[in-house]
């Protein structure tokens, strides 16, 4: 028996309707079309400001009208970083807003908007981007019915250019963003550093020499009394003899409170002598050579001088070492200083020895902290401050006997 085959036609299922098109060249094709009136704005405003403040130059409105522009400008580049990252998908940050609060008053503030490098930049994009802004819709236009093929290539190559004046014009620069953080981060370390040290004098002013003189206050009153009563005895003449040793100590912590704050042998003779003072209380003997021909600033001599007796107090509390050098120098705009000792080693600024402090303290003024001490010795710390010639006043100080 013969069987009928029937046969059926089938198909593979269809892929699913989409644009030819992906998302990423959708949104840079946005970012072309829009250009023109997003130029045409920017444009009109940097043209329309530039010649209205130049023509007012000559009045007294002219340099507060074009430093209102200048801020206004920066609105204009925040919304072209924003348009930027979300079509373009750039990445760029925000510039540093103007340090315009307590900078001196209304002429100091319209100065420094005046001077204002992101403003500028911003300005000489939204000038330069008409022609460009105008090729780039009319290319974009014209692809997108006749050439939409190869638009992909042609938006993308056109928005390469785009990504390209946007990081060259709008981007914060790198090293001056940097460097402002880098300023501000000192600045705090300074008044850390300033509110610390001032705690410090007050809380030995109050566990020192003020409780030694209010000993001395209360014996010299009960000796007075003794007096008075007519008891001029031998217990007398002890209280009064104990109040004489409590005013020789504390006139030595006084002293030695001054030599913490700023030692007066640093103030009349320099580094040197200052110097020379310090590694004779150390342990370990100390070789101390300063080779400078004149006196650096007084800020910058007081922080060399707290930095190597702070080092040389790590050499006597810390390193067991014997022998120690202590080095000046200047070099070019630099003033160096390198501490050595044959101590054990292993020192580091998470060693809890103060060297911590020490790196933000010199960190703060430009200047550089370097430790080399490997476990087992020698221990090489080496300093770098910026060098600043003293003024009439370290003059004064050096003409005093």
């Amino acid at each position: 028996m013969a069987t009928r085959r029937t046969s059926r036609t089938t198909s593979d299922p269809l892929v699913p309707a989409r644009f030819a098109l992906g998302a990423q060249t959708w949104r840079e094709i946005a970012h072309l079309l829009a250009n023109l009136p997003v130029t045409l704005l920017g444009f009109t405003y940097v043209v329309t400001v530039l010649f209205t403040s130049a023509w007012l130059t000559v009045t007294v409105i002219g340099f507060p009208l074009l430093a209102a522009a200048l801020m206004g400008a920066r609105q204009l580049g925040k919304l072209e970083r924003a348009r930027a990252r979300a079509l373009l998908r750039v990445q760029v940050d925000e510039p540093s807003p103007l340090p315009l609060r307590g900078n001196g008053g209304f002429f100091a503030q319209v100065w420094t908007s005046v001077k204002d490098p992101v403003g500028w930049r911003t300005m000489l994009y939204e000038f330069i981007r008409l022609p460009w802004s105008i090729a780039t819709f009319t290319i974009t236009l014209v692809s997108l019915f006749v050439l939409w093929p190869v638009l992909p290539y042609i938006a993308r190559g056109l928005t390469n250019a785009d990504r390209a004046m946007v990081r060259g014009l709008l981007c914060p620069s790198e090293e001056l963003e940097r460097r402002i953080a880098e300023l501000e981060s000192d600045r705090g370390v300074v008044v850390d550093t300033a509110a610390a040290d001032l705690r410090r004098i007050e809380r030995d002013l109050h566990d020192g020499a003020q409780a030694r003189l209010v000993n001395l206050a209360m014996g010299l009153g009960l000796a007075k009394e003794k007096l008075l009563e007519g008891q001029a005895d031998e217990h007398v003449a002890a209280m009064v003899e104990e109040a004489h040793g409590e005013v020789k100590l504390a006139l030595q912590e006084l002293r030695d409170l001054a030599r913490g704050i700023h030692p007066a042998v640093l103030t009349d003779r320099g580094l040197d002598a200052a110097l020379s003072a310090v590694a004779s209380r150390c342990t370990a003997s100390v070789k101390v050579a300063v080779d400078l021909r004149t006196r650096p600033a007084a800020a910058i001599e007081g922080i060399a001088y707290f930095t190597v007796s702070e080092l040389l107090q790590n050499v006597s509390k810390h390193s067991g070492a014997k022998s120690a050098s202590v080095d000046v120098w200047r070099s070019d705009e630099r003033l160096l200083i390198q501490v050595w000792d044959d101590g054990r080693g292993g020192a580091g600024l998470d060693g809890g020895t103060g060297m911590t402090g020490l790196a933000e303290r010199l960190g703060a003024v430009d200047g550089l902290f370097v430790i080399d001490s490997p476990v087992g010795g020698p221990t090489t710390v080496t300093a770098e401050l910026p060098w600043r010639d003293r003024g009439a006043e370290g003059g004064a100080a050096r003409g005093r006997p």
